[in-house]
């Protein structure tokens, strides 16, 4: 009976801390997620109601005291911030499946536990990233905007060409999830071979797309079309670069959604604009925005968007839902669906 009422203590205890647990939310995000913590009715949450990231002194204002901070890839988690934050920041939240804007080492020296948002963008990624190979590769902002400006004359034979998939050798930087599911999508366009490189053979993985495991100047070498889908790592960054353009066919087409850093954008400038590869599709640069007087801009063979391989209204309501869920559970002590390891 003793432990019963000191059980029943301890619930009654961790329920009313979580009743009044503050929490900061950096943006304006999905409703599906804004849902899940209004119907918890156990935080009283603060949000920035605006697509725009919210100013650095606001920021550092808001956190002050906050028991949870459910923030977006566009906020930076550091010394500054917890600082500001104070000791009673339990659980910080990021509605991103990438985590470089974090201080890892900072939140786990002060014990804060972190969500975040892998798998749920995985179909969206590689929807987008075979979207903009096949943009790149057959042209079409190019042809787009010869269409629209009145460069549609007569018909020409070699105006215009492009590169097919089929018969070709498609490479992946980084096989995981989204790496197979790129290859998935791209199966049915008759190409010819997978290849990747990864820090090691990954069997499990490779077998399930039939993909062969070779050195990074192979995957360079044989590569009609290289996808880059690794996380940003100090062993990543920058290591696609001149090195690596200079051994590509100068037929092949260069994708990146993963993350900008991981591309010497002066290096692929280079490539592209002497003709050392053919073209490049970037979803994502450094920095993010990308300047628009940057000279990337200025080529023809280079297409750029603006970060948006998980601009789904299914993928980006799935990703807030899950990043509300992390940020409540850790709340209230219990393991996340999603926690990164410290």
């Amino acid at each position: 009976m003793w432990l019963s009422r000191v059980a029943a203590r301890s619930f009654s205890v961790a329920a009313a801390a979580m009743q009044s647990a503050r929490v900061y939310v950096t943006r304006k995000v999905p409703p599906d997620g804004l849902e899940v913590l209004r119907k918890s009715g156990r935080v009283q949450f603060e949000l920035w109601d605006t697509d725009d990231p919210v100013p650095r002194a606001e920021l550092l204002k808001k956190v002050r005291g906050v028991d949870g901070l459910l923030c977006v890839l566009t906020e930076k988690v550091d010394a500054e911030l917890l600082d500001a934050a104070g000791p009673g920041l339990k659980v910080v939240s990021t509605m991103s499946v990438g985590y470089d804007h974090l201080s890892l080492e900072e939140l786990k020296k002060r014990g804060i536990r972190v969500g975040y948002t892998p798998d749920v963008l995985t179909d969206a990624v590689a929807e987008l990233t075979v979207a903009l190979l096949l943009c790149t590769s057959r042209r079409l902002v190019e042809a787009t905007h010869e269409a629209k400006t009145g460069g549609w004359g007569t018909w020409r034979t070699l105006w215009l060409c492009g590169y097919e998939l089929a018969n070709s050798t498609v490479g992946i930087l980084g096989l995981g999830r989204i790496g197979v599911a790129i290859a998935e999508r791209l199966k049915p366009f008759k190409v010819k071979k997978f290849i990747y490189t990864d820090v090691a053979p990954r069997p499990e993985l490779a077998n399930m797309i039939n993909a062969e495991y070779v050195s990074m100047d192979e995957l360079a070498q044989q590569s009609d079309f290289l996808t880059i889908c690794c996380a940003l790592t100090p062993e990543t960054q920058g290591i696609c670069n001149k090195n690596l353009f200079s051994k590509m066919k100068e037929t092949s087409i260069f994708i990146n959604t993963s993350r900008g850093g991981v591309v010497n954008q002066d290096d692929l400038y280079e490539a592209l604009a002497t003709g050392q590869i053919a073209g490049a599709g970037l979803d994502v640069t450094t920095p993010e925005p990308l300047p628009t007087s940057h000279p990337l801009f200025t080529l023809k063979n280079c297409v750029i968007l603006p970060h948006i391989a998980s601009a789904s209204y299914t993928t980006r309501n799935a990703m807030s839902v899950l990043a509300a869920n992390n940020l409540l559970a850790g709340l209230r002590g219990e393991p996340m669906e999603k926690e990164l390891k410290l």
